[in-house]
């Protein structure tokens, strides 16, 4: 290997090496010249239509990919994009982001230049990124650039959130050391102390012994900390009650029997929450406490009932263990297991079954209109496995809640972020990933990339039709016609003029946008369903269940129909906010006894 390279060639090809394959962002004035080193160093350019569109499409392809990457320019560029960097923050997607930035001598002179504040102040957009970013660096050294690169890069994957790095335009072609090119990035993490691994794990398996009515709950960072194995393993070789939150629904297998869904709280059914507050032992994987995911902190279970493993650290019954890596504690414990020492139940608790309550719905007429009540789970029947489903926030997050996965299907949704519009993006980078993915042999071959996406929702991003047909990427996207913020609706506002949206022709997108017509290779497909005949038949299209080419299926329902959940917890909430419910609280330990006792 050549001893020296350009910096912005280190750059790219270290994404290359970390397993990205495209890079996204939108050309500038300040980042035009890096832009030459993408392609050479084997990456992709994806050429978005806007900076905004492009972060939430890297941070989707990151939650598939594991890693993305993206480039802006300078002020106007990177503050397009900051939302949704902040979103990636909040959730845990591993996005790198590069800023190409003014020259070091125009810096340094505080020069009055294009896209800056107009006050010499070079640093506050980078100081802006500070607090929702796990590192960053200002590529002003050559001597120090790679390993600054390298630093990023680490923290990047480890912490799973997004960095920060500047690349001023006359440091594109500076000169660094390649050496560090010759070996791989250091991700290893320290060992756990032994003893401490020993003497945690040998405490948790004592306390799941002694329990007598365990549950387990799945949440969404369980993938961000790479414990999805080991989570679906515990899940089926203890065979207790099991269930996911919203931002955990997919991570685990959801055809074994002791899976019940998501615990929903207050806006679940009846039977779950007192069963659930019963609970002596509650394991909680990676989880993620926001009010959405927790139904208004309704399934938040009692501290001194809980086992949660959170990344670098566990807490068991209010103890909390810091720095102690779950995923080596977890492979631990389940090697250590003892079936014959869990407990069992009997009787087995009626907490449902999803897919027999998928069966028992009955047929739809011909001329019925299309209801949120069952939709979510009748459209279950057309996944299967390797699809990545994505859901938008509102009525499609909560109703989505409901569907019934096949196994190995990747859910994204978003549980504390709430950016609308944000999914349709999202749903850009998980095609792209899924597709190079594809390719490498890492995902099934027959895996479809599905969103679920508000009509509202869509109009804040619709520019993304773009990128997805100057990429060919192939994508089903259901729009769900329902004349605008049907959500923001049951919040406030039932007939307010604020929650309107203007009436677009959707399924004109294609065309609009520049889609191919009569290409094979990628193929248009676009269909109104205004009742679940109509539904029914869109649904059995071969061109459909393919996933092929750009597939645009409108779904219309009418504007104050709801998810039954969404309702629920609508309601508690303004109950709640009212003064006229007391807020949720988990049983404490000496209620339980004091029940146990008498």
């Amino acid at each position: 290997m050549v001893s020296h390279i350009d910096l912005a060639d280190y750059i790219f090809r270290r994404l290359h090496q970390i397993g990205v394959r495209a890079v996204h962002g939108v050309p500038g004035d300040y980042n035009l010249s890096a832009l030459d080193y993408i392609e050479p160093a084997g990456l992709d350019w994806v050429g978005n239509a806007n900076e905004l569109n492009a972060g939430y499409a890297a941070d989707g392809y990151a939650r598939i990919k594991g890693v993305s990457a993206l480039m802006t320019a300078f002020g106007v560029g990177e503050l397009s994009t900051i939302n949704a960097i902040a979103g990636a923050y909040a959730e845990r997607a591993a996005v790198v982001h590069i800023v190409g930035t003014a020259p070091t001598h125009a810096q340094q002179q505080h020069l009055c230049l294009h896209h800056s504040l107009g006050d010499g102040d070079f640093r506050v957009f980078a100081d802006m990124s500070v607090k929702i970013t796990v590192a960053q660096a200002n590529l002003t050294d050559p001597s120090t650039a790679p390993a600054e690169i390298d630093r990023c890069l680490r923290e990047c994957i480890l912490q799973r959130r997004p960095v920060y790095i500047e690349l001023p335009t006359n440091m594109v072609k500076a000169r660094v050391s390649a050496a560090g090119l010759e070996k791989p990035i250091d991700l290893s993490l320290p060992p756990n102390d032994e003893e401490v691994e020993n003497a945690v794990a040998d405490l948790i398996l004592k306390t799941v012994y002694a329990s007598k009515q365990p549950f387990i709950i799945v949440d969404g960072f369980t993938s961000r900390y790479g414990i999805s194995e080991e989570a679906d393993e515990l899940v089926r070789v203890t065979g207790f009650p099991t269930s996911t939150t919203p931002f955990g629904k997919g991570i685990i297998n959801e055809t074994y029997p002791n899976f019940h869904g998501i615990y929903a709280g207050t806006a679940g059914k009846q039977i779950y929450m007192p069963w659930a507050r019963g609970c002596d032992v509650v394991i909680r994987l990676g989880p993620l406490p926001s009010d959405v995911n927790t139904f208004g902190f309704s399934t938040t279970p009692d501290p001194k009932s809980t086992i949660i493993f959170d990344g670098e650290s566990v807490e068991i019954k209010g103890t909390r263990h810091e720095k102690i890596h779950v995923k080596p504690l977890l492979r631990k414990i389940l090697s250590r297991l003892d079936q014959a020492k869990l407990p069992r139940y009997d009787p087995y608790p009626d907490l449902g079954d999803l897919r027999a309550q998928l069966a028992a719905l009955p047929p739809t007429g011909q001329d019925d209109p299309i209801d949120q009540a069952t939709f979510w789970q009748r459209i279950s029947t057309f996944f299967h496995t390797g699809d990545i489903v994505l859901t938008e926030t509102g009525t499609p997050s909560v109703g989505g809640r409901d569907f019934v996965l096949p196994p190995h299907t990747t859910l994204v949704n978003s549980s504390i972020w709430l950016s609308i519009g944000y999914m349709l993006g999202a749903c850009a980078g998980a095609a792209l990933a899924q597709r190079e993915m594809i390719a490498e042999g890492t995902r099934p071959a027959q895996g479809r990339t599905i969103l679920f996406e508000g009509d509202g929702s869509l109009q804040m991003t619709a520019q993304v039709f773009s990128d997805m047909i100057r990429n060919r990427l192939d994508v089903v996207i259901f729009v769900i016609n329902n004349d605008g913020y049907t959500i923001e609706r049951w919040i406030h506002g039932m007939r307010a003029a604020y929650n309107d949206i203007q009436p677009w022709r959707y399924l004109e997108a294609p065309t609009y946008f520049g889609a191919p017509e009569d290409d094979p290779e990628y193929p248009v497909f676009t269909k109104r369903a205004g009742t679940w005949g109509d539904l029914n038949d869109v649904l059995a299209n071969p061109q459909l269940r393919r996933g092929k080419g750009l597939n645009i299926v409108e779904v219309v329902m009418t504007r104050e129909d709801a998810p039954d959940a969404l309702k629920k917890l609508v309601e508690s909430t303004s109950r709640r906010n009212s003064g006229d419910l007391e807020p949720p609280r988990a049983i404490t330990h000496e209620e339980k006894v004091m029940k146990v006792a008498g």
